[in-house]
């Protein structure tokens, strides 16, 4: 047997007592009234799935962090669901009937294999949207928007986004000719911003000194929007292709639209490439200055329905709702006034005050226990020759 306390949960998992839970569910109900205010349907995806078809589309790194299990009915294995994208996206393309767009939005807890190294929980409340079939600049400027209107509801009214697009890396990958193991060594040490690693990799590739350059620029170029859009297009413009060209002109055409939207710094960083195996445009993510990590974040990925069977332009957000109990700053909700009444069987017209008071918004308690002298409670009170209840210490 275990000498393990039987109360100690596992590592990164953790629960939500009384008072936080009541914040969470207040923050709750008022994001999902945005949502449904800017069009956003409400879906619910399952918590497990066969892990066949819970995974498929996805890359390896879903894969890791995704519990399986056996079925008991099925013998088949089961996986729960470490993120609620690719099933909103099953929806749009299977389950649901075709148009032209649809908006979509979730939220529930997802359960996955590891923590991030960052304090970030195992089991967060996801709460997400989803956006099919615009490839527009204006849906991302929709969707970057009502992360930042979902954040301000959750209380982060402080925040800084940075906005960045996998084309630009994904052109001067092209340009070196650089194969898949290559272009992941190199996207990993970008990332992180490690400028000795990345000297040493290109250094040991055969690459023109001119190209070498513009990918280590890449961990430099970050900051105000039109200030390091400005140096990319001078740097960069004579090693991009097409495609990354196009990548610059749209992270432009969204910035400056977001600048006059978002509360905020919008700042662009072009080695900003999470998720980069699914991404297919912009990424983007929230900072607030109370967490040392996003605290939102989201991209396109067009070609994520293609699995099955409906593969058009995508894009969305998710976050982790208890992330924002450390980081909001409003105020907290009030408790309604707490009543304590006596519990007695058969007295009808104690049932009858206790069931108008809870209609009329108060907390009301029924208790056998000995009710303390200061608190509102109940007691008995004459009418003529009935018995009522009035309510006392308010």
């Amino acid at each position: 047997m275990s000498n393990q306390s039987p109360w100690i949960l596992p590592a990164g998992i953790d629960e939500v007592l009384p008072a936080q839970a009541r914040r969470v569910e207040r923050v709750r109900s008022a994001m999902l009234q945005i949502f449904d205010r800017w069009g956003y349907d409400l879906v619910i995806p399952p918590m497990v799935e066969f892990i066949d078809t819970l995974l498929v589309g996805t890359g390896e790194d879903l894969d890791l962090e995704t519990l399986k299990v056996t079925d008991g009915l099925s013998g088949r294995q089961l996986g729960v669901r470490a993120d609620m994208t690719p099933q909103v996206a099953r929806m749009d393309a299977h389950s649901l009937p075709p148009v032209v767009e649809r908006r979509l939005c979730y939220i529930g807890t997802v359960i996955r294999g590891k923590t991030d190294g960052l304090g970030g929980s195992r089991a967060p409340m996801q709460v997400g949207a989803e956006l099919f079939g615009s490839d527009a600049p204006e849906a991302d400027v929709e969707m970057i928007s009502l992360m930042c209107e979902a954040l301000r509801v959750g209380g982060c009214s402080q925040l800084t986004l940075d906005v960045g697009h996998v084309g630009v890396y994904r052109s001067l990958v092209r340009a070196g000719g650089l194969d898949e193991a290559r272009e992941d060594r190199l996207r990993d040490a970008l990332t992180r911003k490690a400028v000795t690693e990345i000297r040493e990799l290109l250094a040991g590739w055969d690459l023109s000194r001119e190209l070498a350059e513009g990918i280590e620029a890449l961990c430099d170029l970050h900051g105000p929007w039109q200030e390091t859009l400005g140096a990319a297009e001078e740097m960069l413009e004579p090693l991009l292709d097409r495609e990354g060209l196009e990548s610059l002109q749209r992270l432009a055409v969204v910035a400056k639209a977001l600048e006059g939207r978002v509360e905020g710094a919008v700042l662009v960083d072009l080695s900003e490439l999470h998720g980069y195996h699914y991404q297919t445009g912009l990424v983007y993510a929230a900072y607030s200055p109370r967490m040392g990590r996003e605290i939102a974040r989201g991209g396109r990925y067009n070609d994520i329905g293609q699995v099955f069977g409906r593969s058009r332009p995508a894009l969305g957000f998710s976050l982790d709702l208890r992330d924002l109990l450390g980081v909001g700053e409003s105020e907290e909700p009030t408790v309604p006034r707490m009543v304590y009444a006596p519990a007695r069987l058969n007295d009808a017209e104690l049932d009858r005050v206790v069931a108008r008071l809870r209609e009329e918004g108060y907390r009301v308690i029924t208790t056998t226990a000995e009710i303390p002298a200061d608190e509102a409670r109940l007691v008995p009170a004459s009418n003529g020759n009935e018995q009522t209840w009035q309510l006392m210490g308010e």
